[in-house]
């Protein structure tokens, strides 16, 4: 077969379900809203400002979420939240994005004095506003924090129960993982799942195979962020499979937090040839300098994924997206066309 190029994975009708809007700025933007707020950047052209915000310093995962103090200076305001969002649907679907989930924790967004529902109105107008544009779907999931109190967690479950109906599909806890268990976050899980919304949990990324645990057992998430380090755990990688529990998978971010020492040594071969549901993601496009896209190339050149098995990847993005069985099944009808015919033009 000829090799796998850039275009056709452009081209692939690809899910997007772990994507940090704060952490998937573009630098252009994030230097115009500095301006505009009156917050210093670390470069003064787009250029620099994209090459200072790629982490290739980070020790481990703390290190790496330090770049965040830089975009959320500048997403303390409703028309900031509204254009981010924006401009994340719009680079998505240029490639190839057609479902996209981001992902943000409004508690982070409101030291200018925003409400926390302010911000959820702030990103569902850009998104309405992209997919009308460009015709990629997107939705928001809401995120509680490890360091803080889970009382904090708490709330935001009750906020994005809330905006349950109206483009919120989902809750998560994010943050530094080590020293931070997430079964202390656990009443914040339960009320969103009693509430009929979908759960995910950062686990397995900067800690062990207990962490994934906890994610799996006490917080009963539906899908795992990360779990990069599920497979230390036999047993668990095994109930994990059965249950078709999805992995979303971050390439590139779990190289820069030396989750992995190296792409070619990242578990995500050895889960798919096990039969895990794994999806791949940017984690956060700004950060780690990537595209979606890009973690594709990633996984065929130092995983040696084919065509096939990529495309399989993505039908997974597709099946396992926090939205109704009737659209996750139009999408996959949709997605399969698609790929049938990139399969038969190669």
């Amino acid at each position: 077969m000829p090799p796998i190029s850039r275009e056709l994975l452009r081209a692939l009708p690809k899910a997007e379900l772990h994507c940090h809007l704060d952490g998937s700025v573009r630098p252009s933007t994030l230097l115009e809203l500095g301006r505009e707020y009156g917050q210093p950047m670390p470069a003064g052209d787009a250029e620099a400002l994209a090459e200072h915000m790629v982490v290739r310093d980070a020790r481990n995962l703390e290190d790496y979420l330090k770049r965040f103090h830089t975009t959320l200076s500048v997403l303390q305001h409703a028309d900031a939240l509204e254009r981010v969002a924006f401009e994340l649907v719009e680079d998505a679907a240029l490639d190839g994005v057609r479902y996209l989930e981001m992902r943000y924790a409004p508690v982070l967004n409101t030291r200018g004095g925003l409400a926390l529902g302010e911000t959820v109105e702030a990103v569902l107008r850009g998104i309405v506003r992209a997919e009308r544009s460009h015709g990629t779907r997107a939705r928001i999931i809401l995120c509680g924090l490890r360091h803080l109190a889970p009382d904090v967690s708490l709330e935001l479950a009750r906020l994005a129960v809330a905006y349950r109906d109206r483009g919120v599909v989902g809750f998560d806890l994010a943050g530094g993982e080590a020293g931070h268990p997430a079964r202390l976050h656990a009443a914040a899980f339960a009320f969103a799942r009693c509430h009929d919304l979908a759960l995910t949990v950062h686990a397995g990324e900067g800690d062990g195979a207990a962490s994934v645990r906890q994610a799996v057992h006490d917080c009963r998430a539906d899908r795992l962020g990360h779990a990069t380090r599920l497979f230390e755990d036999e047993r668990l990688t095994r109930y994990v499979n059965d249950r078709r529990i999805a992995l979303e998978i971050c390439l590139t971010s779990n190289v820069q937090t030396h989750a992995v020492a190296s792409y070619d040594l990242h578990p995500l071969r050895q889960y798919f040839d096990q039969g895990l549901n794994v999806v791949l993601n940017t984690d956060n496009r700004l950060m780690s300098g990537t595209t979606l896209t890009d973690e594709y190339l990633h996984a065929a050149k130092h995983l040696d994924f084919t065509f096939d098995e990529l495309a399989a990847v993505a039908r997974n993005g597709f099946a396992s997206a926090f939205a109704s069985w009737e659209d996750r099944c139009a999408m996959l009808e949709a997605a399969d066309r698609e790929i049938a015919r990139l399969a038969d033009c190669r």
